[in-house]
């Protein structure tokens, strides 16, 4: 399992990483006149290749809402590797309206949106763990090698921020970012945010290590060769702890991207026009929305694939790891 979560999760990232190519269209491209379009099936044969249908619209007269239905005489054909409506490579193209996943309020295709949310999403997890092991490292190895107050010090710090609920917590930091930020600085913001509250975990695990370590042989040895602290730290005892760190930075990142998800879904987080996984969810808050349009729900399943994939990869990382795993 440890090696298909693995593929998902590269699978993934090169599809956030190319997602001007693999997503038909731009993710700010609007068209009100196609708004809330359900999700087009495509089709196969008659001659015409793959293809989808064109739709019809009618206003319902209950609530004088647009409602769109496959008009079976347009015939739009499904392109590979053409050129969209901007003049950029797509993957997939189509002479008409083509949204597989439906379209939102402003008439915006969904599955694009998703492949673009997914680029702020998964990186999130990234950097936000990537700080947070930084953090948790050196602070950890510093409390578990001088002890004393350093690490008296560290550990209150980190037991005052497990007495926070997490996700209280970050509501309040992410509410007290300024609102004239711009989209750029909002993720960064929410990144560290992130990280600055979750890295008491791995920190304590890491002082765990130390303090085995610091008594070693081969510190020891260190020590007397005239070693200094920051060679011994280094050299000696963070290698030792690297598999270690890094097991647990691959179990921290579902954290992480549900953290931003949950955030940006109670408008805390990422902010329009920037899009993510969460933003794409906030619209889907409304059970009348849902009851109407239940595509807006589809952000949650990469959400979902994505995370089981990053706990069955770190399952792996971790009994590889462990030396008296099976």
């Amino acid at each position: 399992m440890g090696l298909i979560a693995g593929a998902l999760l590269i699978v993934a990232y090169i599809g956030a990483a190319g997602a001007a190519f693999f997503a038909p269209y731009h993710y700010q491209r609007t068209a009100l006149e196609t708004r809330h379009v359900p999700p087009q099936k495509l089709h196969l044969g008659g001659g015409h290749g793959l293809h989808v249908y064109g739709l019809r619209a009618s206003r319902d007269e209950r609530t004088m809402e647009l409602e769109f239905v496959p008009d079976p005489t347009q015939i739009h054909a499904v392109r590979f590797f053409s050129r969209g409506e901007e003049g950029s490579l797509h993957l997939v193209t189509s002479d008409g309206p083509m949204h597989l996943l439906g379209t939102d309020r402003m008439g915006r295709d969904l599955l694009s949106r998703m492949v673009y949310g997914a680029r702020v999403s998964l990186t999130v997890g990234l950097v936000g763990v990537f700080l947070s092991m930084l953090l948790g490292s050196l602070l950890g190895t510093a409390s578990g090698y001088w002890g004393g107050w350093a690490d008296t010090l560290i550990q209150r710090v980190i037991e005052l921020l497990a007495a926070f609920p997490p996700i209280p917590l970050w509501m309040a930091l992410a509410a007290a970012l300024p609102a004239g930020w711009s989209s750029i600085r909002v993720y960064f913001g929410i990144t560290v945010i992130l990280s600055l509250i979750s890295w008491g975990g791995l920190a304590r695990q890491v002082r765990g290590k130390v303090l085995s370590y610091r008594e070693q042989d081969f510190v020891m040895a260190a020590r007397a060769s005239g070693a200094g602290h920051w060679h011994i730290i280094t050299r000696h005892l963070l290698p030792g702890s690297y598999s270690h760190i890094i097991v647990i930075g691959t179990l921290a990142i579902p954290g992480m991207i549900l953290g931003e998800t949950a955030l940006s879904f109670l408008g805390l987080g990422i902010r329009p026009p920037m899009t993510s996984w969460g933003v794409l969810l906030e619209e889907a808050q409304r059970v009348t929305v849902l009851l109407h349009y239940p595509w807006l729900i589809f952000p949650a399943i990469p959400v979902l694939i994505v995370v089981i994939a990053y706990n069955f990869l770190g399952d792996a990382l971790r009994d590889a790891a462990d030396p008296y795993s099976d």
